[in-house]
């Protein structure tokens, strides 16, 4: 092991940061196809509909308060995969056009630090209907130092006070992986906690995520004066620290508290905040806090101060929404630093229905049921999952194999059910390059069901050159073109499957009916 205890460091200013930046502008998209980095739990489905609803909720509330004219910015911080922005922005625009309700347009603006991922949102298919639409542009912004949003498609700047409309500002999985200061609260006095490392001898400098997989931190208290100075701006809620928590360490979130002020200074009318990430809102879940367990996947995320975020712009008149249960994957907030916040009624209330009533971690707690207990379904419990999670690609290719074997005893209406959900699901895919086959998995379920031109079509879309295919895939496929009419097809995809498997009793079959 190498000893790194000479050089301590600030918690918010140690090498992990600067490695954490490197990982994903060396990674760009690939830190998500690579499955890394956890994505699912913040941009599937579900979460985007609740995302949407308090969006069109907010949309609601400005109109009834006659701010109709001026355009709503919405930027989403670390966009990342771009998935979540995808699955908003569509949910969205079809909750607009169902209502047909005078409200005020909008933009949705996708940033990121690593140039990598803009250049890929820049080429997505399922990206640029909005873009030439003019709802949709990105931005490179660094949440640490930037005051202004370069737009990259129109070619806009959003400089201090230019928004006349809030901004709405959506982060999730942000707050847990910007920097943060690390504090430790004990017999009322405030404490600065640095940090150095050890880290084996043979771990590779160029791969960011092996040093930081390999990293053992070790912690260094000295007193720390200047959280206790009356002109520390955040001076309110270290002094509840020190009345309230004893032997804590507490995260605090200061780069995160100065980028949401400096984002606020775009807009004359304030801010909302969306925001959805692995935090505490409630000041006695801090009490008695160990120091922060680096969580690697790839790069590296701790745990949000949600309850240091909300106290101060509390204190500055905003009003917040947290729930009053426990959350256990996801804690889901809402922040309104708005003049006169509670007015906004149509946004606490999509709040209230569809983040507090059930809501996005308790849909991933169920998800996490669902897992187990798959192979016990019923289809008809399959397919009410299904239709609950937005009808999720990854909820479909999951339960695929086991809605197959239940194709034999289904009802008629579970049949149609089956296909509407797959033409609704592949309308809402967002494809990353994946190593899975969404098509092919369609065409074979589409296939068994004996809807040979549906599960055609999906065939024709599939990746089923790829030389690791089955037989049987080949053969599917054959007599999908076969009951068509297509005799060439078939015939070329049932050389292909005796290719692989020369003995394969179908397609010899097969191979003389058509050889006739």
């Amino acid at each position: 092991m190498t000893n790194d205890e000479q050089n301590k460091y600030r918690f918010s200013e140690a090498p992990i940061w600067e490695m954490q930046r490197s990982y994903f502008e060396e990674q760009g998209i690939k830190a998500w196809q690579s499955e890394d980095v956890p994505q699912y739990i913040t941009s599937n489905p579900m979460i985007a509909v609740a995302y949407a609803e308090m969006i069109f909720g907010f949309l609601q509330d400005r109109a009834r308060l006659g701010y109709i004219t001026e355009p709503i910015t919405i930027l989403e911080l670390g966009a990342g995969s771009g998935r979540l922005a995808f699955h908003v922005l569509k949910e969205l625009c079809e909750l607009r056009d169902f209502a047909g309700m005078e409200i005020p347009s909008f933009r949705y603006i996708m940033s990121d630090l690593p140039v990598k991922n803009i250049a890929y949102w820049q080429q997505h298919a399922s990206l640029l209907p909005f873009v030439e639409q003019g709802i949709l542009d990105f931005a490179l912004f660094d949440a640490v130092h930037d005051t202004e949003l370069h737009l990259t498609q129109s070619k806009d700047m959003i400089r201090p006070s230019d928004l006349q409309q809030p901004l709405l500002v959506i982060a999730n999985y942000f707050f847990d992986s910007i920097p943060q200061e690390l504090i430790y609260v004990g017999e009322g006095n405030i404490y600065e906690c640095q940090v150095s490392f050890q880290f084996p001898e043979e771990v590779d400098a160029n791969h960011p995520s092996d040093v930081l997989q390999n990293m053992i931190p070790a912690y260094h208290y000295h007193r720390a004066a200047e959280y206790e100075q009356e002109s520390y701006p955040y001076r309110s809620v270290i002094e509840l620290y020190q009345q309230k928590l004893e032997d804590s360490h507490i995260l605090f979130p200061a780069v995160g508290l100065t980028c949401l002020e400096r984002l606020g200074q775009l807009s004359q009318a304030g801010f909302l905040l969306l925001t959805a990430d692995k935090g505490d809102h409630r000041i006695e879940n801090w009490e008695f806090a160990e120091p922060p367990e680096l969580i690697h996947h790839g790069s590296f995320s701790i745990t949000a101060n949600y309850h240091a975020i909300q106290h101060v712009f509390e204190q500055k008149g905003a009003a917040s929404l947290f729930t009053s249960h426990h959350y256990r994957n996801l804690n889901v907030g809402c922040i309104l630093m708005l003049q006169e916040p509670m007015s906004y009624a149509n946004t606490r209330l999509a709040y209230q229905r569809f983040v507090h009533r059930f809501g996005p971690d308790d849909f991933f707690s169920i998800k996490e049921w669902f897992d187990e207990y798959l192979d016990h379904m019923k289809l008809s419990q399959i397919l009410s999952f299904w239709r609950l999670g937005g009808y999720d690609a990854q909820l479909f290719l999951q339960s695929a194999a086991h809605m197959s074997n239940l194709i034999l005893t289904s009802s008629d209406e579970e049949m149609l059910d089956i296909r509407h959900g797959i033409q609704l699901m592949w309308d809402g895919y967002y494809p990353m390059e994946e190593k899975h086959d969404l098509a092919l998995a369609c065409g074979m379920l589409l296939y068994e069901m004996c809807l040979y031109e549906e599960a055609l079509a999906f065939f024709e879309r599939s990746k089923h050159d790829e030389p690791n295919l089955s037989s049987a895939v080949f053969y599917n496929i054959a007599i999908c073109y076969y009951e068509v009419g297509n005799v060439e097809c078939a015939m070329d995809y049932t050389h292909r499957a005796l290719a692989i498997e020369p003995e394969h009793e179908g397609a010899l079959d097969l191979l003389r009916v058509l050889s006739v």
